[in-house]
């Protein structure tokens, strides 16, 4: 169930998603934010707007972009990172338009919060992040895709871009949708603690794995040491081994002058070469599988 809105009469909804996209905020959580972003992706030629989906009677925003001409575009789900849908996730939405695809950025923290309204990163991960269900977010992204499906896309020609927290949601369905063709992942966690709310951690899912990963790794990364990376890559050779065709098609690529958050354009952790680099094999990934 969807209700869609132009970008002149935004929804009134917890986070109005179509503000953001026209530039006027970033979570204060991200701060300090750089005073101009390296990329501004016009919406001239594409579709912008914001669609209500409904699931198990509650309505989340979608950020949805794809070009004016055309239909049966491929779809790429954009999963963003803990700060939930800002100008930085909805300009990536529309960089995916650009290349032909109906991208969907869905706001996965709606039913814990307004990730653009706390102030602290401790404070956002305690009230609303640390509150997501893995399950909520799987069955979001399927609503999506429905969507997309039933709204002039190809949802049998399905990726998945995540960032950060946006980028461990990528591994996991990976492993969930039999339908995903590819998915990229930058810099998501790949171990953990398990929780009721978190029950498994993408190291743990490689045997499951129903699609193709493309990993985009900073070697300076200090929240993903490379030697959980190096776990990771051991995992994937051994379900390959074993005859898991996504393992053995998947890829991970590292950085070696980037840190967390490379392509973050709108932050300090921006680094251009890694961050052009990783698009432009992130554009080959979804080409070659889409």
């Amino acid at each position: 169930m969807s209700v869609e809105q132009n970008e002149s009469s935004p929804l009134k909804t917890r986070r109005s998603l179509l503000k953001t996209a026209a530039g006027l905020g970033y979570a204060l959580a991200a701060s300090p934010i750089m005073a101009q972003t390296a990329i501004n992706t016009s919406s001239a030629g594409l579709h912008v707007g914001e669609v209500m989906l409904e699931r198990d009677g509650f309505k989340f925003p979608v950020y949805v972009a794809h070009p004016l001409e055309g239909k049966n575009w491929p779809v790429v789900l954009v999963v963003s990172e803990i700060f939930g849908v800002h100008e930085y996730i909805a300009d990536v939405a529309r960089r995916w338009a650009r290349l032909g695809y109906c991208a969907m950025a869905p706001e996965l923290f709606a039913r814990q919060g307004e990730p653009s309204e706390y102030a602290t990163l401790a404070q956002l991960m305690q009230e609303v992040v640390a509150k997501v269900p893995d399950a909520q977010v799987m069955g979001d992204l399927d609503e999506c895709v429905t969507w997309a499906g039933l709204h002039g896309a190809d949802a049998k020609r399905l990726g998945v871009n995540g960032f950060c927290w946006g980028g461990r949601m990528s591994w996991l369905y990976a492993a969930h949708n039999p339908s995903l063709k590819a998915a990229v992942s930058w810099y998501g966690r790949l171990e953990g603690e398990r929780t009721p709310l978190t029950p498994y951690q993408p190291i743990e899912l490689v045997n499951a794995l129903k699609a193709p990963v493309l990993g985009l790794y900073g070697k300076n990364d200090e929240s993903i040491p490379q030697t959980s990376v190096e776990k990771m890559r051991t995992a994937l050779a051994q379900a390959a081994g074993s005859g898991v065709q996504a393992a053995a098609k998947s890829q991970i690529l590292v950085y070696p002058n980037a840190g967390h958050a490379f392509h973050a354009d709108y932050r300090a952790s921006y680094e251009p070469q890694a961050a052009k680099l990783g698009w432009e094999q992130a554009a080959s990934w979804f080409k070659r599988w889409l």
